[in-house]
Formats: structure tokens, C-alpha cells, sequence
């Protein structure tokens, strides 16, 4: 066998052992910009998706920066599932421009605003840069009411469905067994839940208005001065007394606030705080959807007893 025989059998033989030794199917590539979309993606999706974040539980997803790194996934990404309402509005722009990958532009199937199935609530009246930091298409928090994370899963189900047809029965059962599973969870969280209705809280940020709503728990004060800016001494000498006139003790806020402003609360009005995450990944214990909602209720339950 004289040299260009052999070169051309070692180049058929390593296709051949290539072709042999792939998969049968690639498993789609999503990119998520939070770990809660990415919980719900992979509920649906199984093994049949290969799911990527862009942020981490334990992050304030307001603000993150764009690195190249991240524009390397979107790069690779099949689809891109995002929270919307402005949450990301600050970073991802930049990250899908620098990415230039046509699958996951606006208008394109591999492109999913997963608000646009939410009904939003504290969408503001007027717009003025003294307001702070807001989001004029409402609270982009939505994924704290368990509710709205049944609607979500629903619409990644469809689109994963119309990005691989041949698996729509695949994901159809994945969605039908996470919503059953996370319904009678609903039911559950909401009798645990009974004895804190009219409960009065303060909190740092509007973070939990869509889970306050399902449960009945009301703001009586806000820390922040307005969404993104720190109080002033000023503003908690306000928060201290609309605490101490509603006889409201407990302060919550997520784990990735600062707490000094917290804990001058609760030294001056005999209040505690409790740190709660506001996404799956925001402590270690809390790693799926579900065990995000276990998480912060089994802690807010003990506020009733």
C-alpha cells in the first residue's frame, strides 16, 4: 500500500470512528440569563438540552457585566431565554450584539422573552429619572410567584417543542409532571402560608411583590431611598417610624443586598431580619425550582409560630 493509500485509510477509518462514536442526537444549547429559567428549562427538557446561566443566584442580576466570556455562550447558543421587563436591560443588548449569532436575535425562534406570558404588576405611572432605577414595562421579579413559574414553563415547553418537533412528546411530559408536581406544591405552600396573611414587612427592595401578592404579605416601608439608590439617614428615620407606628418586626431582603441598613432597623425598632434568596442557586441548599419556593417558605412559616 503505497503512501497516499494509507493516508486515505487513516482518514476513512477516523471518520468512520468518528461517526460511530457520536451521539445519536445533540442535545440543544440554551443559555439562560438567570439560574431560575434555567432550573425551568431543564424540568422540560431532560437530557434532550444542555443548559447554560449567565448570572447566579447569589448575583444581582440588574447589574452584570458583559464579559466576553458570556458573549462565547450566546455565540454557541441554539436558544436564549431571558427574563425581560427590563431586568437585563443594562448588559444583555450588549452581550447579543457582541455574540453575533443570528439564532438568538430579537424575532428569531431561538430568541424567548419568557415575561411575555406574565401579567405585571407596579408597571409605573409616569417615568422620571428622580424615580431611581425603574422598569417601566412593571416588576420584573415575576418568578416569585410559583404561578407564574407554571406559565413560564409552559412557553419554554413550546419553544423547545417548535425548535425540535420530533421531541414534542418528550417535552409535553416533562411540562405535564413538573406542573403537577409544582400545583400540589402550590396548595401546600398556600395552607402553610394562611397564618401570615396581613403579615406587615419591611423590605430593601420590591423584589418580592409578586410572592407578597400570592401570599397575602403586605410593605409597609421600603429601604432603599428608590429602586437603586441607597437610603439616607433621612429616609430610615422614616422607615423607623412607619415600623415602629405599624408594630412591623420583620425586615427581609435578599442575600445580596447590604445589611448594615437592616440591622440600624432593627436596632432601633427591636426587629430582626431574615435574608432570604431570591433565586434557585441563591444559597447552596436551594437548587431547583421547587426547593427554591421550600426554602423561603419553610423560613417565612416560622414567623408565625
Amino acid at each position: 500500500m503505497d503512501n497516499k493509500m494509507r493516508t486515505f485509510f487513516l482518514m476513512a477509518v477516523s471518520v468512520l470512528c468518528f461517526f460511530y462514536s457520536a451521539p445519536a442526537f445533540a442535545a440543544l444549547r440554551v443559555v439562560t440569563t438567570t439560574e431560575d429559567l434555567a432550573a425551568l428549562t431543564k424540568e422540560i427538557g431532560g437530557d434532550e438540552v444542555r443548559v447554560k446561566t449567565l448570572t447566579r443566584g447569589y448575583q444581582d442580576a440588574h447589574h452584570i457585566a458583559a464579559k466576553p466570556s458570556y458573549m462565547l455562550r450566546l455565540n454557541r447558543a441554539d436558544l436564549l431565554i431571558y427574563q425581560g421587563m427590563e431586568l437585563e436591560v443594562g448588559w444583555l443588548p450588549l452581550l447579543i450584539q457582541g455574540a453575533r449569532n443570528p439564532n438568538v436575535m430579537v424575532g428569531q425562534p431561538g430568541h424567548l422573552n419568557a415575561s411575555a406570558v406574565i401579567e405585571p404588576i407596579e408597571i409605573p405611572q409616569m417615568l422620571d429619572r428622580s424615580m431611581g432605577d425603574i422598569h417601566p414595562f412593571g416588576n420584573p421579579h415575576y418568578l416569585l410567584d410559583p404561578v407564574n413559574g407554571i406559565h413560564v414553563a409552559r412557553l419554554i415547553k413550546d419553544r423547545l417543542t417548535q425548535l425540535v418537533p420530533d421531541k414534542k412528546n418528550f417535552f409535553q411530559k416533562g411540562f405535564e409532571e413538573f406542573a403537577q408536581r409544582l400545583n400540589a406544591k402550590i396548595l401546600d405552600w398556600g395552607r402553610r402560608m394562611e397564618l401570615l396573611n396581613g403579615l406587615k414587612v419591611t423590605a430593601y427592595h420590591r423584589s418580592w411583590s409578586y410572592l407578597f401578592r400570592r401570599f397575602g404579605i403586605q410593605y409597609i416601608a421600603l429601604i432603599e431611598l428608590v429602586p437603586g439608590i441607597p437610603p439616607t439617614p433621612k429616609h430610615l428615620a422614616r422607615v423607623v417610624h412607619a415600623m415602629k407606628t405599624e408594630k412591623a418586626k420583620l425586615i427581609i431582603q435578599a442575600n445580596y443586598y447590604e445589611s448594615r441598613s437592616a440591622k440600624f432597623l432593627a436596632e432601633k425598632t427591636g426587629g430582626h431580619i431574615l435574608s432570604l434568596p431570591v433565586s434557585v442557586g441563591g444559597v447552596d441548599e436551594v437548587k431547583t425550582y421547587i426547593g427554591l419556593f421550600d426554602y423561603i417558605v419553610s423560613h417565612l412559616e416560622r414567623e408565625s409560630k
